[in-house]
């Protein structure tokens, strides 16, 4: 399954979104092998700021509305939205901060400064915002033809929980460049209602544009650029595809659907950490 054409010609090169600045004395981890370049971004929620290959930016790298909108940034200790901020777990409802009312949106790592503990490796507290206690780790590791990051959520007490990864791809990487193209090849995607919560029904995607979440791939999401094909792989199962922007696409593994923790959540717990993997290979083409 491909983007439509429709979709294709809608796509431009980001105007007035200038890169988020790295500003003196602030951390960063810059990882290069080959002609690759991956700069991760601790005190910008953790999240992977750049990926150059060969001298071609792939990623969104600043936006003027924040920090939902560029980068690949880290989701935990859910990810997507959570119905009205609400769950009930172990016999109590929490509320969570709505994010993007009437929803709690994409955990409560993505802005928030993280330690920088090695020189690929990051990691945060779960804050106030979330009613359980516990940290989130992510590593990285850069080859000349991709990267493999690894996020790994700890728990202090049992808790619901979802991880996953929100990358912001450029739709073109030169100013009037030809537009990317996505091969996704999936069985289902998740129906979701006015609210855009999932209902529960599955169905065989349609043609987009979307803001859906897919399950069941029967191959790895390709993006390609002119000279460019970028792979994405992950151990999660769910895959959220956000295509509805001129600017950029969103390809996103997730452990979990949106909302959760609403419907079966899977559970961490002390000494039962949850850990996933998000790998991108390369290829000039």
């Amino acid at each position: 399954m491909t983007e439509s054409r429709a979709d294709r010609q809608r796509a431009s090169e980001p105007e007035g979104f200038a890169p988020t600045p790295v500003v003196p004395g602030e951390a960063v981890l810059d990882l290069r092998a080959g002609g690759a370049r991956v700069v991760v971004r601790p005190e910008h929620g953790g999240r992977i700021g750049s990926v150059s290959i060969s001298g071609r930016e792939v990623l969104v790298t600043g936006h003027p509305l924040g920090a939902f909108l560029w980068g690949a940034y880290p989701m935990a200790p859910w990810a997507g939205r959570i119905r009205h901020g609400r769950f009930a777990f172990a016999g109590a409802t929490h509320q969570l901060p709505l994010a993007a009312p009437p929803h709690a949106l994409h955990g409560v790592v993505l802005d928030r400064p993280w330690r920088v503990d090695a020189p690929d490796a990051i990691s945060v507290d779960l804050d106030h915002r979330w009613p359980f206690r516990g940290r989130v780790a992510q590593r990285f590791a850069v080859r000349e033809d991709g990267l493999e990051v690894t996020m790994t959520l700890e728990a202090d007490e049992p808790q619901p929980a979802a991880i996953g990864w929100h990358p912001w791809f450029r739709r073109a990487l030169e100013p009037g460049g030809e537009p990317v193209s996505l091969r996704l090849d999936a069985a289902e995607m998740l129906v979701r209602d006015g609210e855009g919560i999932p209902t529960g029904e599955r169905v065989a995607p349609p043609e987009g544009p979307w803001d859906d979440c897919f399950t069941g791939l029967r191959s790895d999401p390709v993006l390609t650029w002119p000279g460019l094909a970028l792979t994405l792989s992950s151990t999660c199962q769910w895959w959220v595809v956000y295509n509805q922007p001129a600017y950029a696409i969103c390809v996103e593994p997730q452990s979990g659907p949106p909302d959760a923790a609403n419907a079966d959540p899977d559970v961490v717990a002390p000494g039962a950490p949850m850990t996933h993997t998000m790998s991108w290979r390369w290829a000039r083409t």
